[in-house]
């Protein structure tokens, strides 16, 4: 089963790191009880992520994204031309399916609403990520973050 280590391989061939991801999450950071300074967040985000991602199960769900990606870019996917996958349009919903999937498994009905966010916004490496792999990460963004709101409340 692929550890952090070995998703993170996978994700640095398409820009993606661990401070990639930090970043956009501190884009639209808001201050909470317990994290009330970028820097804790940016800490309580990392150990968050750190934890997510030793869940095999979430790493193949990320893996798959990486797996689509490609296959949309070189015309590969069912339906759909690597032309028009390239312009993400409206149509095209299983990439929305599998980010909210991811910020769910992660953060239950809260990472979905934080998935949300994310994925109107586009903060960071989002806004260079192709239709897959935007709404993958942008769900384990938004479970991710929703989770450390939610401890830094619990003051965890």
């Amino acid at each position: 089963m692929p550890d952090k280590q070995d998703i993170f391989e996978t994700l640095n061939k398409y820009g993606i790191t661990e401070d990639a991801i930090t970043d956009a999450a501190m884009e639209l950071y808001v201050p909470h009880p317990g994290i009330d300074t970028e820097e804790l967040a940016r800490d309580a985000f990392k150990r968050e992520l750190d934890f997510a991602l030793s869940d095999p199960n979430l790493c193949i769900l990320v893996y798959a994204a990486t797996l689509l990606e490609e296959e949309g870019e070189s015309g590969g996917l069912p339906g759909i031309t690597a032309q028009e996958f390239k312009r993400d349009p409206v149509y095209l919903i299983a990439d929305e399916v599998l980010g909210i999937a991811i910020a769910k498994y992660i953060g239950g009905y809260k990472g979905m609403f934080e998935f949300t966010r994310f994925d109107q916004n586009k903060p960071g490496i989002l806004g260079k990520l192709g239709p897959f792999l935007d709404d993958a990460i942008a769900g384990l963004i938004g479970g991710v973050s929703s989770n450390m709101y939610s401890r830094s409340l619990q003051g965890v």
